[in-house]
């Protein structure tokens, strides 16, 4: 409406551009420096961006826009120009470090090491990738299907290969109740709230009084989002 999605776009791909720039400079100093093949580079993001898609503009989504990253290894152990189309998580940086830099291994985190993935980019997955939004939001992701579950107990279900802009919600579909089943198996067992005074977000809205809260301020549907 104000004909600032094209100006959008355009700071979008100009960060893309200016990081992407940066990255090289880094690769051609470790070349220089003579330790490149000493050194390894984990590229990743904390988040995606919607560009309009959805009606969105920003993040805070459980969908694919928002939630997928760059994540990008490279150096020694890694095979060279690999492209994996498993699902990962943040979580995995570390304990695909402590593999790639032959660390004694550890039995309390919760991500998993990506070195199978990273030498072979078609090894499969042990699990499928979790994302959660703040208490009870959460996105199960595994190759084929994103499986969403909202503190409101509402569901989502998307084929993301028949469908990647996840327009056509399947949950509702008698025939994919087995899907859903195996998904939601997935969903974190512990659910804990947030700590005390921290300025949360929600992505859900109280049916009886259609509010929310948005960093400490109560919020109807409709009303804009607080400064």
């Amino acid at each position: 409406e104000n004909n600032q999605w094209r100006n959008l776009v355009r700071s979008y791909l100009a960060c893309t551009s200016f990081v992407d720039a940066q990255i090289g400079r880094i690769t051609v100093a470790l070349e220089e420096a003579g330790i490149a093949d000493n050194t390894i580079i984990v590229i990743w993001g904390d988040h995606g961006w919607h560009l309009g898609e959805k009606d969105i503009t920003g993040k805070n989504t459980l969908w694919d826009r928002s939630t997928r990253i760059p994540l990008v290894f490279a150096g020694p152990g890694i095979t060279h120009g690999g492209r994996c189309q498993q699902p990962a998580e943040l979580l995995d940086i570390y304990p695909t470090l402590i593999d790639l830099c032959n660390l004694p291994p550890r039995d309390d985190l919760e991500g998993l090491s990506l070195l199978p993935q990273l030498q072979d980019a078609d090894q499969p997955r042990e699990r499928p990738a979790i994302t959660s939004h703040n208490q009870g939001n959460h996105a199960i992701r595994s190759q084929r299907w994103r499986y969403i579950r909202y503190a409101d107990a509402s569901e989502e279900l998307y084929d993301m290969i028949a469908d990647p802009n996840e327009w056509n919600n399947l949950a509702s579909d008698p025939k994919m109740k087995d899907t859903i089943q195996q998904h939601a198996k997935w969903l974190p067992k512990i659910d804990q709230p947030p700590a005390p005074g921290s300025m949360h977000r929600v992505l859900t809205y109280e049916p009886s009084t259609d509010e929310a809260i948005w960093e400490g301020k109560t919020v109807k549907r409709n009303d804009p989002i607080p400064n």
